[in-house]
């Protein structure tokens, strides 16, 4: 879930602007991700083995360019037309943007309106492709996509295999150095998250710390892409039925409870539990804000923190374990941890790892009472009968 201050690595970002605005909403993932405790699924993924993405729509976009990359061959469907991306055509790009309730896509010298716009492989299998908000970013996929106008803005879908959305979203939660049984814990955390149901109408999840963050999927010699693949299927599971399970970046030493936190109870009861390595090396930090703006803030109470962190940006108070003092004009927090303090610690888990625990003793830490389950490629309505792993 909403974790920390972590390490977000944008593909051909060209606003500086657009960059610390995702960077510091990578910062609050598991940190400050707002994520609706109650693990009842708004509605269930259209498939088993897929999911749906919402990608990009932090940037509010009004235009798309997709381009098909090396090797990809992309059959684009606008309205009744269908126009076929391929580098050695000579045609490898389109511009969809929106106007009024509708779309306009162009091709070289087409110029197509359509209400809907839809690319995939030559016969509707997912591919690799390219996906910018021109000026702002640029991002890989492999799926298939749909785009179409929602509220005077464009949305982008990306429906992907599953286990390539744990791969990609293990990459992007996690640091660089983190140990191979670590990214294993929080990859089967991730497709637990998964698992338990979507969290939006119009698609099942987005690529945003409100969900889980998510980027371009890593290469298969990855560790990300190893820790997925090692524990393919596995997901938690509490009475029955899998946890949308949080994480956090770094804890302040205790694991918290929802209801610590001012949050309402979830589906799984988060029991608190220590943490060796935050309680001996916790991250510190410190921050002044106004007189006005500290009026609302409350010590453990998330939902204040993350009103104020909207307003004045996703780093503004790291956690909600502080002590505030008034000064002149303002108010300094001291404070200790990264982001929301419940779940899986990330920083804990990598110390776990480095002491030689694996994946397994890791996740029976941090979520007491749980299982870890086969899942089987199903909507969590059917869960009666998990299989429990080996």
């Amino acid at each position: 879930m909403q974790a920390r201050s972590k390490r977000v690595k944008l593909t051909h970002l060209v606003n500086p602007i657009a960059v610390i605005c995702l960077a510091l909403s990578a910062l609050v993932f598991p940190t400050a991700r707002s994520r609706v405790l109650a693990q009842t699924a708004r509605r269930s993924p259209s498939s088993a083995d897929e999911v749906n993405i919402g990608v990009l729509g932090l940037f509010h976009p009004h235009q798309f360019v997709v381009s098909a990359p090396a090797g990809s061959a992309l059959i684009v469907h606008a309205g009744e037309q269908l126009i076929v991306l391929e580098k050695s055509s000579g045609l490898d790009a389109a511009t969809v943007r929106i106007s009024g309730r509708d779309l306009i896509v162009s091709a070289a010298e087409r110029v197509v309106p359509a209400s809907k716009f839809t690319l995939s492989g030559r016969d509707g299998e997912p591919v690799d492709f390219v996906l910018a908000v021109p000026g702002k970013i640029l991002r890989r996929y492999h799926g298939t996509l749909e785009i179409k106008p929602t509220a005077g803005i464009l949305t982008a879908v990306v429906t992907m295999d599953r286990e390539t959305a744990v791969a990609s979203i293990v990459a992007a939660e996690s640091l660089p150095d983190t140990p191979l049984e670590a990214l294993k814990a929080q990859a089967v955390a991730t497709r637990s998250y998964l698992a338990a149901g979507a969290r939006h109408h119009d698609f099942d999840f987005c690529d945003t710390t409100h969900c889980q963050f998510l980027r371009e999927p890593p290469v298969p010699a990855s560790a990300a892409a190893r820790a997925a693949a090692a524990t393919r299927g596995l997901v938690l599971a509490y009475d029955s039925r899998p946890i949308a399970a949080m994480y956090t970046r770094s804890c302040s030493g205790r694991t918290r409870t929802p209801a610590e936190s001012g949050l309402s109870a979830a589906a799984y009861p988060y029991f608190a539990v220590e943490c060796a390595h935050c309680r001996t090396h916790p991250v510190r930090w410190s921050r002044r804000i106004s007189t006005p703006d500290a009026a609302s803030l409350r010590t453990s109470d998330e939902p204040s923190r993350l009103n104020l962190d909207r307003r004045l940006g996703w780093s503004a108070v790291p956690s909600n374990d502080f002590v505030a003092s008034n000064g002149e004009g303002h108010v300094l927090l001291e404070g200790k941890g990264e982001g929301h303090g419940i779940g899986l610690c990330q920083s804990g888990a990598k110390a776990m790892a480095e002491s030689g625990a694996d994946f397994r003793q890791i996740l029976s830490h941090y979520y007491p009472n749980t299982t870890i389950v086969t899942w089987p490629g199903r909507s969590s309505s059917n869960w009666a009968t998990p299989t429990p792993a080996d």
